[in-house]
């Protein structure tokens, strides 16, 4: 892929910059196909796809076909995946359902960003086997979906910002399989249901307001048109936003990460709200190394970095975000236009009183 081709915002990144950073997370993945945190950390099925993403919007196919190869032989015969592993170890048996969801939205990135239907195609089996797995796991008062099965059982809570970000991967895997001219119903009623339980049932949720994640996740993921979205994001960016060094990941806590950042960036290029996306991803750039990796955080009440950490995923959530505003590959509106649409409003997903108006 020429430089041309790659992902560039002038004053803020360039081509060059953008293959760097995914040279370097490149350059942690394991033999097996593997996209630890950094070298020598652990590997979670979520943040491991992230960074395969970052790799197809970089051209670096190979290592981003690699890490899809390497899901869908980790994946287990129920569709899950372990939560963490550690150099090909599994470390942790508990399923993240979240985790496990995102597998459709990685594919269909990848069928986006390259045109290779015949992928899609090839990774279907792991797709369907991880969203049915995740439906099955959906709640029938309001259409939430629990968070955690481990080796006791299913953890009886729902969260919000991983079931918004299920909603998005659920209609990734029917953009996915309507592509391969397959139906899905089940998966529609499934994802209508979740959409309506973000929008209309907070209570079905853990109480996380402190992290800026349930304060985005739900725009980002499009459970929220785009003037209740605006509206969303206004209510709150005084408590997390943070001048020009990003945004807090706890809304009292004086430390800014750089994924939460680029993804709030994602959120609102959703909007159109191009010019506080910009600024932001210039923002985060403060914890920028010239190998082109990202350190996580900055502890700005006394200019430490926390954790002493370079993390992959934190360098792939800037590349999406860079991808994503200067509309450079197919992939780029993976959170904006690329999934299926679904119109919660409907009143089908239960009898309260926001299904009946």
């Amino acid at each position: 892929m020429a430089a041309s081709e790659l992902p560039s915002i002038a004053g803020v990144l360039t081509a060059d910059q953008i293959r760097r950073t995914a040279q370097s997370i490149a350059a942690q993945q394991e033999s097996d196909g593997a996209l630890p945190w950094f070298t020598g950390g652990h590997t979670d099925p979520w943040d491991h796809l992230e960074n395969a993403m970052a790799l197809t919007s970089a051209g670096l196919l190979d290592a981003a076909r690699a890490g899809y190869a390497w899901s869908e032989r980790t994946q287990r015969p129920d569709g899950s995946w372990p939560s963490e592993f550690r150099a090909g170890v599994v470390v942790t048996e508990d399923a993240d359902t979240n985790f496990c969801a995102y597998i459709a939205t990685g594919v269909w990135h990848y069928v986006c960003s390259t045109g290779d239907r015949g992928f899609g195609a090839r990774m279907w089996p792991t797709v369907r086997a991880a969203i049915d797995y995740v439906i099955s796991l959906q709640q029938g008062r309001n259409g939430e979906i629990y968070w955690l099965r481990g080796p006791q059982g299913v953890v009886p809570e729902a969260l919000l910002t991983g079931c918004a970000s299920m909603f998005h991967s659920i209609r990734c895997a029917l953009s996915l399989a309507e592509s391969l001219g397959i139906s899905q119903p089940e998966w529609e009623v499934a994802a209508l249901r979740l959409g309506h339980a973000i929008r209309h049932h907070p209570e079905a949720f853990g109480e996380k307001d402190r992290y800026s994640m349930d304060w985005y996740y739900p725009v980002l993921c499009g459970a929220y048109d785009d003037a209740d979205a605006m509206v969303r994001i206004d209510s709150r960016w005084d408590d997390f936003v943070v001048g020009d060094l990003g945004i807090r990941c706890v809304a009292d806590r004086p430390w800014v990460t750089g994924a939460e950042t680029c993804e709030l960036v994602l959120a609102l290029d959703r909007l159109g709200d191009r010019d506080r996306a910009l600024r932001l991803l210039a923002a985060m750039q403060h914890l920028r190394e010239q190998d082109g990796s990202y350190w996580t955080g900055l502890v700005f009440a006394d200019g430490k970095r926390w954790p002493e950490e370079r993390t992959t995923w934190t360098g792939a959530a800037m590349i999406l975000a860079a991808d994503a505003l200067s509309r450079t590959t197919s992939g780029n509106g993976i959170f904006r236009e690329l999934a299926a649409p679904i119109d919660i409003t409907d009143g089908f997903a239960c009898d309260c009183v926001a299904s009946r108006h």
